[in-house]
């Protein structure tokens, strides 16, 4: 490659190279526990991940049902953070502790992601980083 078409593409990638890292910004519930109920901005689409049940304190609920709207909850807070909604979500994933409590966590998970509703992605792990039953990873977009 010529000296002057080698200087203008390298001109040209320092100049675009921001756009290849893309703005990236934490988004933080005004109810967050440090380092928790965060996502990450970058380009208009959100991506929040491990929303597990606990409470501001830290306690997972003692009902199934209960630790799940907590997790969903927390989500909530971080998608209103970022000017979003439960309709602006495309992707769900949901990991769970226990095989049984897949229809507990899909009536749950139905009151809160109201129709056109997705069907989340459920796994069944053998354990959590955490004490709790279940973690909630979300993808949205607006």
């Amino acid at each position: 490659m010529h000296t002057s078409n080698l200087t203008i593409v390298v001109l040209a990638f320092l100049f675009a190279a921001p756009a290849f890292g893309a703005d990236k910004k934490t988004i933080v519930s005004p109810e967050a526990k440090p380092g928790g109920n965060q996502g990450i901005l970058s380009d208009g689409t959100l991506y929040i991940s491990r929303q597990a049940g606990e409470d501001a304190a830290g306690r997972i609920a003692r009902n199934f049902e209960a630790e799940v709207k907590q997790s969903l909850d927390h989500i909530g807070a971080t998608l209103k953070a970022a000017g979003m909604s439960p309709t602006d979500v495309v992707s769900v994933q949901v990991y769970l502790t226990d095989a049984t409590k897949v229809e507990r966590m899909n009536a749950v998970y139905t009151t809160y992601f109201k129709g056109p509703r997705l069907t989340p992605t459920t796994l069944v792990v053998a354990n959590l980083v955490g004490p709790g039953n279940i973690e909630i990873t979300v993808t949205a977009r607006k």
